[in-house]
């Protein structure tokens, strides 16, 4: 059994960890062509080809404010299609929850003197709490979200959480 987590995006990210923890696989995934279908298609497919029959999966849910929605819920879609015909089910997780999982909230700045935090920013705010709290370092931040996604999965599997801002994100989420 392998926990796995998967970010959907025009960079895939994908990542399975063992039970006690270690990485087994840490993968950014682009597909093998420039032109679409193809390279949408060969990007599921590797996807697919990573995952297996007994794999605890967490796929990050659909950021409707995306500038690339379509290809994005194109990508998206079909790796939860693949899923389906495969008979593996998945946990669908909100983009917030798993910023939340690492307590990374949006907000950055004293009580009264707050601000959203810009994309890039959060991306690299996001990669230093992973850190913190995982001791977890990658260079895609597409493996790091697919990275808490895996975390997010043992937790479901374990019913067990390492932090007390966990707890909620776990609390909501159900089988898909």
């Amino acid at each position: 059994m392998r926990f796995v987590g998967i970010d959907p995006s025009t960079k895939t990210g994908f990542i399975a960890i063992a039970p006690n923890g270690a990485v087994v696989r840490a993968k950014e995934i682009t597909g093998i062509s420039d032109k679409d279908p193809q390279r949408m298609s060969t990007m599921i497919d590797n996807v697919i080809d990573h995952v297996q029959q007994g794999d605890i999966i967490a796929i990050e849910g659909f950021g409707f404010a995306s500038q690339q929605g379509v290809q994005n819920g194109g990508i998206g879609w079909g790796i939860r299609m693949a899923l389906f015909k495969k008979g593996i089910r998945y946990y669908e997780v909100a983009p917030n929850s798993v910023k939340k999982f690492v307590n990374v909230t949006g907000w950055t700045g004293e009580t009264g003197n707050k601000r959203r935090l810009e994309n890039k920013e959060k991306k690299k705010v996001v990669m230093e709490a992973v850190k913190n709290h995982y001791g977890f370092i990658h260079s895609s931040d597409n493996v790091v979200d697919a990275y808490i996604l895996a975390q997010i999965a043992k937790s479901m599997h374990t019913k067990k959480v390492k932090y007390p801002h966990q707890i909620s994100v776990v609390e909501n989420l159900k089988l898909a």
